[in-house]
């Protein structure tokens, strides 16, 4: 594919933020202008992009995405695969179809998959996947949006170039619990702004058994633990399931710390004084888009989707830490492990 190509796009998983229906998100008690982006939006204002088709097992979803964007809709994925010849297709689906779904995008000849966090239900799944697309040259993105937001790139880049000179230690807090949904994007944007991956893992999960929004088919809690990553950094981690605690990360070092909570970034420097980068106004699923489709043209995408089994791996592992009473588990988690399934939605 070459620069100024236009792309034909599919979703797979008209819900909530795979096809904005608002339906669906009265289900779950949440709007969709209150989400950070959907799939529909994000693949229909890309000026080189071709919405054409949708799939879902919903009547209901399928009806309401065909009436607000004129596409052809399928129940069966793979017979909207087989039919359309699609460059791009989303999997906005839940984890546990994943797998079957992305592999089968992988074999159909789709040259970019934008798939929902998190990345797969086992961690073994989301190896097959990660493998089957690289043999195959097939770009493999998840929707881990942090990936994409300039303020977590720029303090990436900020850290890796010493301005917090050698770290030491990461807090993390978030309220609500949901490991699986909420954890992810934490642990990943850690993983993410360290530039380290993770070593061993720590961890209780919290059993107040609260309801999940999804529906009882699913369980999510939150806990609290500790991860190890590269080069003997710890991180602490505080996600009650009735938590209250707002959302934050703070980065220290021996040179200051950073820490990021819900007004932007916060930098309080050894040598330098102090300094605040304020949220940048954009729609991050955007510009995952727009790098994909700079990608297919030939670029260079800036997010390896191992680094998202990377993350399922530490979520999964605070799971059978619980199950040992607390005790470090180490990374990578061995074969057996690797199937453990975390019923996240």
């Amino acid at each position: 594919m070459a620069e100024g190509d236009r792309y034909r796009a599919g979703i797979i998983g008209l819900g909530f933020i795979g096809g904005a229906d608002q339906v669906s998100g009265d289900a779950l008690g949440q709007r969709v202008e209150d989400l950070g982006g959907t799939h529909l939006s994000a693949l229909a204002e890309h000026g080189r992009v071709d919405l054409v088709a949708g799939s879902s097992r919903d009547s209901g979803r399928r009806e309401r995405f065909a009436q607000r964007t004129g596409t052809t809709v399928y129940e069966d994925w793979a017979k909207m695969l087989e039919e359309q010849q699609l460059d791009i297709v989303s999997v906005a689906t839940y984890s546990d179809v994943h797998a079957e779904i992305v592999l089968g995008c992988a074999e159909a000849g789709v040259q970019a998959i934008y798939c929902e966090k998190p990345i797969a239900q086992t961690v073994a799944d989301g190896v097959r996947m990660v493998e089957a697309c690289r043999e195959r040259e097939i770009l493999l993105a998840i929707n881990h949006n942090r990936r994409f937001e300039t303020n977590f790139r720029r303090l990436r880049d900020f850290i890796s170039e010493g301005g917090l000179g050698k770290l030491s230690t990461v807090s993390a807090q978030w309220s609500a619990g949901r490991l699986g949904n909420v954890g992810t994007h934490v642990f990943d944007s850690i993983l993410m702004l360290t530039s380290r991956r993770a070593e061993a893992v720590s961890g209780y999960l919290d059993l107040a058994d609260k309801p999940d929004c999804r529906g009882p088919a699913f369980q999510d809690p939150g806990g609290w633990g500790l991860i190890r990553l590269e080069d003997g950094i710890t991180v602490s981690f505080n996600a009650a399931d009735y938590g209250s605690l707002p959302l934050a990360v703070q980065i220290s070092g021996v040179g200051g710390t950073a820490r990021i909570d819900g007004s932007g970034v916060h930098l309080d420097l050894v040598e330098g004084g102090g300094e605040h980068w304020a949220n940048v106004d954009e729609v991050a699923m955007n510009r995952a888009v727009v790098e994909i489709v700079e990608a297919l043209d030939g670029g260079t995408f800036p997010y390896d989707a191992e680094l998202a089994v990377d993350t399922l791996e530490i979520i999964t592992a605070v799971h059978h830490s619980h199950s040992r009473n607390g005790g470090f588990v180490d990374l990578p988690l061995p074969a057996g492990d690797r199937d453990f399934v975390v019923n996240s939605g």
